[in-house]
């Protein structure tokens, strides 16, 4: 356990450190190979190392099926079944304080039907609030620094929004080098060295920064040039549309596919609030009926194809936006059924994705962007869209009698609140949401690539980190500071030391080039990877040049 561990813990620190595109091939064969083991042990509480089996179990599940592999929650949620192991970690909590962190990211990954999932979350939540009250004293297996920040972020952000607390530099600014405690032998420490991974990260980020003001000046200047910027009514959210790019995804390419999202966000933006507020019916008819005239001519093959493809999804979801206007013009009331129906298609998240797929590598098949075609992982974002934005802009929604809060509750009249109907909305919400992570995560389930599924998946934090909590999108202020560190303000860390070069050993070592803005390629990396040097390359980029060493070593103490 002691090797497998390490490796975890390398994978979930590179992961943190927003590194993993450097690293796709060596995670890759690191998680093949804790399957492989993983789905050989019996899982059998060996009572000297329970805390660490927990810990280590939980982690491998949580990385495991973030990749894509299919394991089954009891290889961690054993310990459920025995209360006497129940009973010690309740009163013993400060000592399992890293395991019954890692116990609840690992629930975050719950699929349809785990309710065992459900069981270890409340069970891990209940401590973990309890060790952030006492204050950790001591742990049976990690020492992680920042450990109560950790906790209060873990409990009151959903996993999706991971990444975003890292492009905003809260990760960023002190180390998380993670130290354990209990492998091999009383007193033994493993550990990994992490100062050339922490310099990588810095010049990383900064590499984002760069990355991403370049590309909102020039969405800025195609707005400007467009006269959207001017428009002179409704929400024009520029910097929002494209921060939510930026922050959904940590993919460093792909910047036409970035720019391209972004503004199709912004003319959804700017074309829904024509069509609630400004337009007449007579106005918005013709629009919608100039998008459905889309000429194509001297279009052939493929780029037809995808032209009459997104004159498809766009007309569909202008047509959408014109029954809702109508609606409200008329105090027309649907069926909760039908406003889903239309709803569903006007929050406008397929319109997003499906065009910004097509060129994705690989790509989306063209007979996937036609309307009836729709996958099911499409149909599960567009409506765990539409329930997102509904519980959180209800008030302003209410106003117009249009949300799927307002129709519950005139199809179900009664003592009930206004609470009462979003709790059941939400209770939907969290059941789509649970079938769109297992579609977006697993394959067999849709016959898509995974980049597409994972574009999808984006698309959701997108929605998650607007209306998570409250209205942000609709704010003026909420997300100004996170923007501006994501974007603007330059990173405070502390200059690390150059390391320095190490010796090359006798026999042939494993070697790295890293070049930022492009993929790591290294050989396969044995079982025994974490006991193998990684010799310290030049790596190079506009910003500058460090040298690092991913060197996980036992050190004894």
């Amino acid at each position: 356990m002691d090797e497998q561990i390490v490796q975890l813990n390398m994978v979930d620190h590179i992961q943190r450190l927003g590194l993993a595109y450097h690293f796709q091939g060596e995670i890759e064969n690191i998680l093949e190979h804790v399957y492989r083991r993983y789905m050989s042990q019996e899982q059998k509480p060996q009572h000297s190392l329970i805390p660490i089996q927990i810990y280590n179990d939980s982690l491998a599940f949580r990385l495991l099926r973030m990749h894509g592999y299919r394991v089954s929650p009891w290889r961690f949620c054993w310990f459920l079944n025995h209360k006497d192991i129940l009973i010690h970690m309740e009163e013993d909590c400060e000592h399992f304080s890293s395991v019954m962190y890692n116990v609840y990211r690992a629930t975050d990954l719950a699929f349809p039907g785990e309710y065992e999932l459900l069981v270890a979350r409340s069970f891990a939540r209940k401590l973990l609030q309890k060790i952030s009250s006492l204050g950790i004293r001591d742990d049976a297996v990690a020492l992680v620094p920042n450990f109560h920040t950790l906790i209060e972020q873990e409990l009151g952000l959903p996993w999706m929004l991971g990444w975003i607390i890292w492009i905003i530099g809260c990760g960023l600014n002190k180390s998380l080098k993670t130290v354990l405690f209990g492998l091999g032998r009383p007193h033994s420490t493993a550990c990994f060295d992490d100062e050339g991974l922490m310099q990588l990260a810095v010049k990383n980020y900064k590499f984002r920064q760069a990355i991403f003001k370049s590309e909102l000046e020039e969405l800025k200047r195609w707005c400007k040039g467009c006269g959207l910027t001017d428009i002179g009514f409704g929400r024009e959210k520029t910097t929002y549309c494209y921060f939510a790019v930026a922050a959904s995804c940590s993919l460093p390419h792909d910047s036409a596919v970035r720019i391209m999202i972004a503004k199709s966000a912004i003319l959804i933006t700017i074309a829904d609030g024509f069509f609630d507020a400004k337009g007449s019916v007579e106005e918005l008819e013709i629009l919608t009926d100039a998008v459905g005239r889309w000429n194509g001519k001297g279009l052939s093959s493929h780029s037809k194809t995808i032209f009459e493809a997104l004159d498809d999804l766009w007309h569909e979801t202008f047509a959408s936006w014109l029954v809702e206007a109508k609606r409200s013009r008329t105090g027309y009331i649907p069926s909760m059924h039908e406003y889903l129906d239309t709803g569903m298609t006007s929050i406008a998240t397929h319109t997003i994705v499906l065009p910004a797929s097509c060129f994705l590598n690989p790509n989306l098949p063209k007979g996937k962007l036609k309307p009836p075609q729709y996958e099911t992982i499409t149909k599960l974002l567009m409506v765990v869209a539409r329930l997102l934005n509904d519980t959180q802009s209800y008030q302003r929604s209410k106003r117009q009698g249009s949300s799927t809060v307002s129709f519950y509750m005139k199809e179900n009249p009664g003592p009930g609140t206004d609470k009462d109907a979003i709790s059941y909305i939400r209770s939907t919400l969290d059941e789509k949401r649970i079938e769109l992570l297992e579609h977006s995560l697993m394959d067999g389930l849709d016959d898509l690539p995974k980049p597409i599924k994972h574009l999808h998946f984006s698309c959701f934090k997108v929605f998650q980190m607007f209306f998570n909590s409250g209205n942000r999108f609709d704010s003026n202020i909420e997300l100004v500071h996170d923007i501006n560190k994501a974007i603007y303000i330059p990173l405070e860390f502390q200059t690390l030391k150059p390391l320095k070069p190490l010796p090359r050993p006798k026999k042939a070592n494993l070697t790295m080039n890293a070049h930022l803005g492009q993929t790591y390629k290294l050989p396969r990396v044995k079982s025994s990877f974490i006991m193998q040097w990684i010799s310290p390359k030049t790596l190079k980029d506009d910003l500058g040049k460090i040298s690092i060493s991913l060197k996980p070593k036992i050190c004894f103490v």
